[in-house]
């Protein structure tokens, strides 16, 4: 698997994200449904998690749906922008003085290097954060914060996600102007490398459309998705060349005349594994016991 994330720079892409902190909010109609679908599959597990991580937690809007259903549970989030952070903080003071619902606490952090103590989770809910991320090192580091019989939750972008953006500049020249987003498959395999157990993985594909390729590259913009790859090229698009790819793109406008964006959004889950020889309580209250120990002290 070639890894997106080794080729981009994590500082520019830290500093997108710091600048869209007070746009956000604005633009984030998808990720805002995605997060929505995501915390409704909650519905089919049972699992009552004491400490809930949020990874990638933005403006906070995931952590505080977390809070809303696991009132009881410590929620935090953790996202490589202090800007974010400090967003999202500010929000939960303000949701927890209205009376709404318990605040969550916030942290700055890397998806990669999480500034959480080891087996301390019960659950880590991620939302569209992987894919700016080395899968190996993020899911590698979720496994090691959570406990034995802890759930992982999280969404990602696929590679058809913005595809006709990639092929309006692909007819323009040979650089990378739009990330590269891994396949379902490889984060499945991922996932079994960070030795995290029963892997489950599907996709669904959404299309949100716009009157103008500006307002698309505005929304992108406004959420922090800037090229923050190494070998971009560093100087102005000219105004040539961006006539040549607005063209390309307007050329992929439906019968109505708005601009398509496609998304393909992958939805997976695994447990942190049960050592095996000897029972352990999930946080649900259910005890697992080792096959290897049915029938002792019945001979």
């Amino acid at each position: 698997m070639t890894d997106p994330a080794a080729f981009l720079d994590k500082r520019r892409m830290r500093a997108a994200f710091q600048r869209a902190a007070l746009s956000y909010d604005s633009a984030a109609v998808l990720q805002r449904e995605i997060a929505d679908r995501l915390i409704e599959r909650l519905d089919l597990i049972r699992h009552q998690p004491g400490c809930v991580l949020d990874v990638g937690s933005g403006t906070g809007y995931c952590s505080r749906a977390l809070v809303r259903r696991y009132p009881r549970a410590r929620v935090i989030g953790v996202d490589i922008a202090p800007a974010m952070a400090q967003m999202a903080a500010r929000r939960s003071r303000r949701y927890a003085w209205a009376g709404w619902h318990p605040r969550a606490r916030y942290v700055c952090g890397d998806a990669e290097s999480l500034p959480i103590v080891s087996g301390s989770v019960d659950m880590v809910i991620s939302n569209l954060a992987l894919q700016w991320c080395n899968p190996d090192a993020m899911f590698a580091e979720i496994a090691r914060v959570l406990r034995p019989g802890g759930l992982l939750m999280f969404t990602s972008f696929g590679p058809d996600t913005l595809r006709e953006l990639r092929i309006a500049w692909m007819s323009v020249d040979d650089a990378m102007h739009v990330h590269n987003f891994i396949d379902m498959h490889d984060l499945g395999d991922a996932l079994v490398r960070a030795r995290l157990a029963e892997p489950v993985m599907d996709v669904e594909r959404m299309v949100l459309t716009y009157p103008s390729v500006l307002h698309v590259l505005r929304d992108l913009k406004a959420i922090g998705a800037h090229n923050a790859a190494r070998d971009r090229h560093p100087g102005l698009t000219g105004k040539r060349h961006f006539a040549c790819f607005r063209s390309a793109y307007e050329s992929m406008a439906g019968a109505d005349g708005r601009i398509p964006a496609s998304y393909e959004v992958v939805y997976g889950h695994a447990w942190a594994p049960v050592p095996t020889g000897g029972n352990q309580r999930r946080p649900d209250g259910s005890v697992t016991v080792a096959l290897d120990r049915l029938g002792r002290g019945r001979r």
